[in-house]
């Protein structure tokens, strides 16, 4: 009966956790479901969203694995062949089968392969270094590099496999990757935004003092999108008409899921709007003054000097 019951339920409570998980794992596995903790339930949707994401940090990591795996097995062939060869030169040396002199003339020709073939030496231990030392990002990642975001699709020795907003596929040498800044979204914390907008200079401070208030009740009502710190900044009077102000915003997330980014801040701006039309805030351009040459009544052309 009692199961009956839960199945009939739109939401999950502290309760029927409990009786699977200890105290303070519910307390740990809440911050995970949107609204949770203020309501002190996971409804249906959150739940839902909640295995969407785990289902495609899973598969991210799935795919993560097996670049790093496919990684250390091109990794091991190449170390293979280098011990490969200090173990010939050894045996022969221990069998006397090759004389010092030869191995000497051996090693000194490999000295000169070495040199001719320095860059491409140089390039395959930047890109070790790149791929298993510094290791910026994982398969799945949302990063932006000169100034181009893009999500890490593949991961190689030698190169990386990005895919462009319009689904372009990059290929990036790992070498020129270790000389360049990359910003991860997925590794950052809740990140910010901010829209900029211009109001009249007229405008009366009991009106933009209103404004804040309503801008922070906005915010308020939705605790699942938005952290409370915000800030309404002037930032400008450029001329006795134009107040240059800017809305710094703090979101619940980072930009990984950029579509969702998208609509909250889609959803921010209309609000923006609403509230302008409430309080009456406008902004006009200037008079612009024009000078006529001409005009003409009834078809004919009249010259003003």
């Amino acid at each position: 009966m009692r199961f009956l019951t839960l199945l009939m339920r739109r939401h999950i409570e502290e309760e029927d956790l409990a009786r699977f998980l200890k105290r303070v794992e519910i307390h740990t596995i809440f911050p995970l479901f949107e609204g949770a903790l203020e309501t002190g339930k996971i409804s249906k949707s959150s739940f839902r969203n909640w295995v969407v994401r785990a289902y495609f940090e899973r598969k991210s990591l799935a795919h993560s694995l097996n670049d790093t795996k496919t990684a250390v097995q091109q990794l091991h062939k190449l170390a293979s062949a280098v011990v490969f060869v200090i173990i010939v030169v050894v045996f022969l040396l221990v069998m006397g089968v090759a004389t010092t002199k030869v191995i000497a003339v051996v090693l000194t020709q490999l000295v000169l392969l070495g040199f001719m073939f320095q860059n491409m030496c140089k390039t395959i231990f930047e890109s070790i270094i790149f791929v298993f030392v510094m290791h910026p990002f994982d398969i799945g990642d949302r990063c932006v590099i000169d100034g181009v975001q893009m999500i890490v699709e593949e991961m190689n020795i030698l190169t990386t496999v990005f895919l462009r907003y319009d689904m372009e596929k990059i290929y990036y040498p790992n070498a020129v990757l270790l000389t360049k800044p990359i910003s991860n979204f997925y590794r950052s914390p809740e990140m910010c935004d901010s829209v900029d907008f211009t109001i009249a200079a007229s405008t009366p401070t009991e009106t933009i003092i209103a404004f804040k208030i309503a801008i922070q009740s906005y915010i308020e009502s939705k605790p699942k999108h938005w952290n409370p710190k915000h800030a309404v900044i002037v930032k400008a009077i450029e001329d006795p008409h134009k107040m240059k102000m800017c809305l710094a915003v703090l979101h619940t997330i980072n930009h990984q899921n950029y579509g969702e980014r998208n609509n909250r801040l889609s959803d921010l701006i209309l609000e923006l709007k609403r509230i302008f039309e409430t309080l009456g805030i406008k902004y006009h351009l200037l008079p612009q003054e024009i000078h006529l040459t001409q005009f003409s009544i009834n078809n004919s052309p009249i010259l003003l000097h």
